[in-house]
C-alpha cells in the first residue's frame, strides 16, 4: 500500500514544479522575496469583498470572476511589468495565472493563496500599499488609508499625513499602526485636522509638523509654513509648499497662505503631497517630483482639467489621486499618456 501513496504524493510533487505550468508557482517565502522588486504588480484575484477583509500589502484587486478580468488588467498593468497574483486558496489564481500568461503577462503565482501566506506569518493589510525606490535601492511603502490620509515608511521612519479616525472608513490607529516618528497636517478642516487620531499616533518621541491655524486649533505641535524646509532624518526632507484656491467664488475654501502641501525627499526619491488645491503656477517650480498626490474634488480642490494641468506642469512621472469623493478619474490615464496613473480606492 505504501508505494502507491508515494508515487502519488510524487506526481503532486512534479505538479508544482515551476516547469510543468506556463506561470511560476511561488510558497509563501519565494513570493515574498520575489515581488519585493520594484516592477512587481502584486494583484489579489478574489473578490472585493474579500479584498476589503484583508489582503497583501502592495496588493491591488482584480476580481478573476469579473466577465470583463482581462481588459481590466490591460488597464492596469503594461505586459513588461511582472505580475504576482493569488486568491484564497490558490485555485482561481492558478486558473487567473493560466489566461493571463496566454495575454501575454510573465505571472507568479501564489500556490497556497493568502491562506497559506497567513500560515506562515506573513503580513496582511486592509489598505493598498503603494511600493517606490530610491536611488541607493531603498524601499518607500505608502499606505493609501482614506481620502488624504497617507502613511510613508522609508528605512525604519514612520511618517503620517493627515490621519483622521472616522470618514469613508474608521481606522483604529492605536491598534492598526505603531507609533508615528512624524505627523504632518496640511491645513485644519475636519477631513485632514483630528486631534484624536494624532493622540493615538503619538507618543513622546513623535514630531507633529502642522500648519498655523491648525497648531492654534489644537494647541499642539510645531508650525511650518509655505516655503520652509526641515530634516526629518538623515535621508529624508522635508519642504512645505503653498496648497490653495484660485478659480473666483472658490478663494474662501483653501485661501492662499494657509495650508500647505509637503514635498518629501528620499535619497532622490521625491514625492509631493498636495493637500487641498488648485493647479496652482508655483507647481511649475517643483522640480524633479517623481510622484504625486493631487486633490480631485471639484469645487473644493481641482476639476479634472485642472489635475491634468498640474501633472503636465509638474511633468510627474507617476500620479496617484486623492481626496477625489465622487469625482469620475476615469479618463485621466488617456489624458496623461506620458504619466502613469494609478486609480486606488482614496474616495
Amino acid at each position: 500500500m505504501k508505494r502507491p501513496i508515494i508515487f502519488i504524493m510524487t506526481l503532486a510533487a512534479v505538479a508544482m514544479l515551476p516547469g510543468c505550468t506556463p506561470y511560476m508557482n511561488h510558497d509563501a517565502s519565494s513570493f515574498e522575496k520575489e515581488s519585493a522588486a520594484a516592477d512587481a504588480r502584486i494583484v489579489d484575484v478574489r473578490t472585493a469583498e474579500e479584498f476589503a477583509e484583508g489582503h497583501l500589502p502592495r496588493a491591488v484587486n482584480c476580481d478573476w470572476k469579473s466577465e470583463d478580468f482581462l481588459q481590466e488588467m490591460e488597464a492596469m498593468f503594461d505586459k513588461s511589468e511582472p505580475l504576482y497574483i493569488y486568491c484564497r486558496s490558490g485555485r482561481r489564481s492558478a486558473e487567473a495565472a493560466e489566461a493571463l500568461t496566454k495575454a501575454g503577462y510573465t505571472v507568479n503565482n501564489l500556490i497556497a493563496g493568502i491562506e497559506g501566506w497567513k500560515e506562515a506569518g506573513k503580513p496582511v493589510t486592509k489598505y493598498e500599499v503603494e511600493r517606490f525606490m530610491t536611488d541607493g535601492g531603498q524601499a518607500v511603502d505608502i499606505t493609501l488609508i482614506q481620502h488624504g490620509t497617507l502613511a510613508i515608511d522609508c528605512d525604519g521612519i514612520s511618517i503620517h499625513v493627515d490621519p483622521v479616525s472616522r470618514l469613508s472608513k474608521e481606522v483604529d490607529y492605536a491598534a492598526e499602526f505603531p507609533k508615528a516618528d512624524v505627523i504632518l497636517v496640511t491645513h485644519e478642516h475636519g477631513d485632514h485636522l483630528d486631534k484624536a487620531a494624532i493622540d493615538a499616533l503619538s507618543d513622546e518621541n513623535t514630531l507633529l509638523l502642522l500648519n498655523a491655524a491648525s497648531r492654534d486649533r489644537i494647541g499642539a505641535g510645531q508650525a511650518i509654513g509655505n516655503g520652509e524646509r526641515c530634516q526629518l532624518s538623515d535621508g529624508v526632507l522635508l519642504e512645505a509648499v503653498p496648497a490653495y484656491n484660485t478659480t473666483p467664488g472658490r478663494e474662501m475654501f483653501h485661501p492662499k497662505g494657509n495650508g500647505n502641501g509637503y514635498i518629501l525627499s528620499f535619497d532622490g526619491l521625491r514625492i509631493y503631497i498636495a493637500g487641498d488645491t488648485e493647479d496652482i503656477p508655483e507647481m511649475s517650480g517643483f522640480k524633479d517630483i517623481d510622484v504625486a498626490f493631487l486633490p480631485v474634488n471639484q469645487p473644493y480642490t481641482m476639476t479634472l482639467e485642472q489635475c491634468v494641468n498640474a501633472a503636465e506642469a509638474l511633468q510627474l512621472k507617476v500620479l496617484i489621486p486623492y481626496h477625489f469623493s465622487s469625482t469620475d478619474l476615469s479618463a485621466l490615464p488617456e489624458l496623461l499618456p506620458e504619466t502613469e496613473v494609478r486609480l486606488r480606492q482614496m474616495q
